[in-house]
């Protein structure tokens, strides 16, 4: 039987464009409802590819606080959420639900 390798998954490898940033955070709102680490995470995903030292330089943030605050527990708070948005060059829009 041939042995299958496989590799963790890490969508920072697929994030390319502005408009892919912005689709997949608004994908990962969407999918995860009301756990703060999911969408923690998919921020830190977001980090990795735009460069958590220039991501720390516009917040204001250190980048060991973004590691944690952005990782796989991180549970930020809604002023550091917004300033890592803003910082990225994306935007929080409302909407009725779907």
């Amino acid at each position: 039987m041939a042995k299958v390798r496989l590799r963790k998954f890490d969508p920072a490898n697929y994030l390319r464009s502005e408009k892919d940033l912005a689709l997949y955070l608004d994908a990962c709102l969407k999918e995860g409802g009301d756990d703060p680490a999911f969408i923690a995470a998919a921020l830190g995903d977001i980090a990795r590819v735009r460069g958590i030292s220039d991501l720390a330089n516009r917040t204001g943030m250190t980048r060991a606080g973004l590691y944690k605050a952005l990782g796989k527990d991180g549970n930020p708070s809604f002023g550091a959420v917004l300033k890592v948005i803003r910082a990225m060059g994306l935007e929080l829009r409302i909407g009725p639900q779907r």
